[in-house]
């Protein structure tokens, strides 16, 4: 199965931008762990809405795949920013 086929540019780009507002806005530093599934649930909502709200296995995988993608994209530029700032 290609996972990006089923990633949705606008679910990305909205659940990086409240993931981003979580991490640096909430104060207790255990939220961090909730991130990911905040982010899968934000965006299987987002997909479905989108979908005009229909849910399907794909629009579910969808958002969800969407969502978990947010983070990782936002730990992939945290790192290669550390990475850039230790050298």
């Amino acid at each position: 199965m290609d996972l990006n086929s089923y990633v949705v540019a606008l679910v990305v780009t909205a659940c990086f931008c409240v993931g981003y507002i979580i991490k640096n806005m909430i104060p207790n530093k255990n939220i961090n762990k909730y991130i990911p599934l905040i982010m899968g649930v934000l965006g299987i909502i987002l997909n479905t809405w989108l979908n005009l709200w229909v849910l399907t296995p794909d629009v579910l995988v969808g958002g969800l795949v969407s969502g978990l993608a947010s983070t990782g994209a936002f730990e992939l530029g945290k790192n290669l920013i550390k990475s850039k700032e230790e050298k």
